[in-house]
């Protein structure tokens, strides 16, 4: 591995021009992972690889003109101190703003890297052409603005946010919100039984804890396995396994986290209060993203829990 500050003339116009490759191939990496939902954006992003390119061929003429035909393989990672751009394909699912801010900070990345070849420098050509690129990486995000208003129109942008919020939903809140049901409600009646049938929170907290841990861990993988995500366009199925189990978990923990205190009685009290609160939270949840009616959503939640919080009681006292 070298220094930057060690590297000739020939070798900083050869990393440049293996830059200006990756860059270019990121972006079509880009365009190619959001063609399907989102074109429009896609096209900027072929624009920017189309740029890319035009920096790729100045600079391999004026090697060619300086070195001869040969281009040694020179890459960031051959350079100590160089952070390497990460894969496209480690940015699943792809989003919009993650691809926007990943070229905000590959464009002034390669903005810096000019700047510092051209203390490296002393020909003049070779200066003149990392000073000119040097601009051009500073003015990027300007083309990539002007891009996104030449070709995403009103009715565009407000398509591609809506194909967006609908993704979150499908591959975000749903899974999400199957988890925090089955947590809130389907632990409600081990934990309460195991409560009033020991009168020990103690207890009560052992049984809720493992009853959550255990409906975390299977509805993750019930939700991993269901649906590998291509046809129904949700999304990668071990993220959506995650989410699901997380919330599964976060669901049955809420309402035994109060058998944490000695006194059976006021751990009891404040049991109940959270499950009031997890039951409305589910509610909004579904009102806010699945476009359900608020007093439905809450009558069938509170009816469901209260349910299934009675069975918990009656079996546990008698």
């Amino acid at each position: 591995m070298r220094n930057f500050d060690d590297l000739s003339e020939r070798e900083i116009l050869a990393l440049a021009i293996s830059n200006e490759e990756e860059d270019a191939r990121i972006y079509a990496d880009f365009s190619d992972g959001l063609h399907v939902d989102y074109p429009a954006t896609a096209k900027v992003f072929d624009e920017m690889a189309a740029e890319e390119n035009t920096h790729r061929r100045r600079l391999i003429d004026l090697f060619v003109s300086k070195f001869g035909d040969h281009i040694p393989l020179v890459r960031r990672e051959h350079i100590r101190g160089y952070i390497p751009q990460k894969p496209v394909w480690q940015m699943k699912p792809l989003g919009l703003e993650t691809a926007r801010a990943h070229t905000h900070d590959m464009e002034r990345a390669a903005a810096r890297f000019y700047r510092q070849a051209l203390t490296r420098t002393t020909d003049a050509s070779i200066r003149k052409l990392l000073g000119d690129l040097a601009e051009a990486e500073d003015k990027h995000d300007q083309l990539a603005t002007g891009l996104e208003h030449q070709v995403m129109t009103d009715s565009v942008r407000h398509d591609e946010a809506e194909n967006e919020r609908r993704r979150f939903v499908l591959q975000i809140i749903q899974p999400g919100l199957v988890g925090l049901m089955d947590g809130s409600v389907s632990t409600l009646a081990p934990v309460f039984a195991a409560a009033f049938a020991t009168h020990n929170s103690w207890n009560a907290f052992v049984v809720g804890l493992a009853a959550s841990i255990g409906a975390g861990i299977s509805m993750g993988f019930a939700e991993a396995l269901a649906d590998d995500g291509k046809l129904s366009g949700r999304g990668a199925p071990l993220l959506r396994g995650l989410v699901c189990g997380l919330m599964t978990t976060a669901g049955g923990i809420g309402h035994t986290l109060p058998f944490l205190i000695p006194a059976f009685y006021t751990a009891m009290v404040v049991a109940f209060v959270v499950v009031v609160f997890e039951l409305l939270a589910i509610s909004y949840v579904q009102w806010r993203y699945m476009d359900t009616p608020p007093v439905s959503a809450a009558a069938k939640v509170m009816l469901g829990g209260a349910l299934v919080l009675a069975a918990g009681i009656l079996i546990g006292s008698s």
